[in-house]
């Protein structure tokens, strides 16, 4: 074996090493909270640790819809975190296509300059005035009220991702679908939006990964047992008594699945838009 072929040899052995310590250090939490929701009552204190139960158990699920209303709990995420999705989807779309096409730089760099601004402000600092604002309209305990909370936190940095993404279309094929008898609408819908599609899902995959792990905001809107979202339950389960291992790490397993769901389906659609709206031609 001559020295090129030793150092690509060497060279793919730590390439490989490298992305195995990153496999491990991202799914070895997963696994011990999936080994942790299915353990005995006695096995979750044991003393040498049980790397995997003798008799696996489903009581912490059963406990956890059935004891801990649970399923309620998902159904409010997944109305909250699919509507203001959908509707922050939307919004940064138009107004994403609307900042690409401005014409007068300068107003558009600070328009852009502003959308930037706002995320560089902490979600803390934003909490109090929000709270007492809807406390005295008594909007407090409002899942549609919080959804369009959410839609606010998401939509200015969706809007950028969608502006770059209608960056790469060229103005030309909306002018000759103009010539074609189109207009404005309908060259958007018919000419731009199918070649923005890719794009389209990375932002709603970002809204709705972000707005479904929430948790500050929902637990100053939220105090009624019944509107909890998931990450609420899943913090009520931690009181002056302890935490109460098996039913937060069976909620943890269940409160993944949506969100492994949209990044299955719209994997290919996700690394598609994001490397087209990273990359300006």
């Amino acid at each position: 074996m001559n020295r090129r072929k030793l150092t690509n040899l060497l060279g793919n052995i730590i390439r490989i090493f490298i992305l195995l310590c990153f496999f491990l250090a991202a799914t070895l939490p997963l696994f011990w909270i999936f080994v942790t929701s299915i353990k005995s009552g006695t096995e979750l204190y044991a003393i040498p640790l049980v790397y995997w139960p003798k008799e696996p158990t489903i009581a912490a699920y059963q406990r956890l819809f059935s004891y801990s209303n649970f399923g309620q709990y998902f159904k409010n995420s997944l109305f909250v975190t699919l509507t203001s999705s959908v509707v922050a989807m939307v919004l940064s779309v138009m107004g994403g296509f609307a900042l690409s096409r401005f014409r007068h730089k300068k107003m558009k760099a600070g328009l852009e300059l502003l959308l930037y601004f706002t995320q560089t402000i902490p979600s803390f600092m934003i909490m109090l005035p929000l709270f007492m604002f809807f406390s005295k309209l008594k909007l407090v305990d409002n899942l549609p009220i919080l959804a369009v909370i959410y839609v606010a936190t998401v939509i200015a940095f969706s809007t950028l991702m969608s502006r770059s993404f209608f960056d790469r279309i060229p103005v030309d094929l909306e002018e000759a679908a103009k010539i074609d008898g189109c207009n404005l609408a309908q060259s958007i819908i018919h000419v731009v939006l199918p070649l923005t599609l890719p794009g389209i899902a990375a932002i709603f995959c970002f809204a709705f990964v972000n707005i479904w792990n929430e948790l500050f905001i929902a637990v100053m809107m939220i105090n009624k047992a019944a509107k909890y979202t998931v990450p609420v339950a899943l913090n009520s389960f931690i009181s002056k008594a302890g935490v109460s291992w098996d039913l937060m790490s069976a909620g943890i397993v269940v409160s993944l699945l949506p969100t492994m769901i949209v990044f299955g389906i719209g994997q290919k659609y996700i690394v598609a838009g994001l490397t087209e709206g990273g990359v300006k031609g």
